[in-house]
């Protein structure tokens, strides 16, 4: 059983509501657009597809889409979205289901690869990514760059989110590499709601060695789905492995 938290339904259910800000056309459109590029005329394979807030929208790009998600009641949201037939998604872990046929590309977004709690865990998903991908397809990850630098000294504590609506901070375990994120979110009768999740953090390069462990090779790696240049600065990446042709 893979160490990946499972949403529950009431998560579910919440989940669209909650995340406003990501399915904005300012964000979904840059992604969208990101992902069909690489797509070309070939299918697309989305891990954790979730409610399908990418994976709808890229299928109504023209994009073959199919889904591995591990929470039916995620599942079930985006079953409202679309039917099976437009859309199959697959029950089951991003690190080992597999669906059949070939694809173009596989992706992974919105940190969701740090549900896998273990480092083995994050490798085997990337060689489930080589072994869906046919020759020349690309493997897209988008992912958080480890928000250290942003610790001061002596503190477990990052916040990332100090908003009306909700209040967000990381507590980070550096030797094990495992975040977690508490949220404080305020409901429309001004109580507020607490969450967490936990995380496993990598730096890109440790992508890079899974990727080449996978039988992949590094093709390009960007700041964000509008392709600004990853720096120093950066606080995440997306970043695209190649299957040798």
């Amino acid at each position: 059983m893979t160490s990946s938290e499972l949403w529950t339904k009431e998560t579910a259910e919440r989940y669209d509501e909650g995340e406003t800000e990501m399915t904005s056309p300012a964000v979904l459109g840059p992604t969208v657009d990101f992902l069909a590029r690489l797509a070309g005329d070939g299918p697309a394979l989305e891990f954790a597809i979730g409610t399908g807030r990418v994976g709808v929208p890229l299928r109504e790009r023209g994009v073959p889409v199919t889904g591995i998600e591990l929470s039916e009641h995620m599942a079930a949201v985006l079953r409202r979205k679309v039917d099976e037939e437009t859309l199959p998604v697959v029950i089951g872990d991003m690190a080992t289901t597999v669906v059949p046929g070939s694809h173009t590309l596989v992706y992974l977004v919105y940190n969701t690869i740090s549900n896998l709690l273990t480092q083995d865990e994050q490798v085997e998903c990337f060689r489930n990514a080589a072994r869906h991908l046919s020759p020349g397809g690309r493997f897209v990850v988008e992912l958080g760059v480890p928000p250290l630098r942003r610790m001061p000294p002596g503190q477990s504590a990052v916040p990332f989110d100090v908003s009306d609506r909700h209040l967000g901070f990381d507590t980070i375990d550096l030797v094990d590499q495992l975040l977690v994120s508490h949220h404080f979110s305020r409901e429309a009768d001004g109580r507020y709601r607490r969450g967490a999740s936990r995380h496993r953090f990598a730096w890109p390069s440790e992508l890079d060695l899974m990727a080449r462990i996978a039988g992949l090779e590094l093709e390009r790696r960007v700041a964000d789905w509008d392709g600004s240049p990853f720096t120093d600065d950066s606080t995440r990446h997306v970043s695209v492995w190649r299957k040798p042709a």
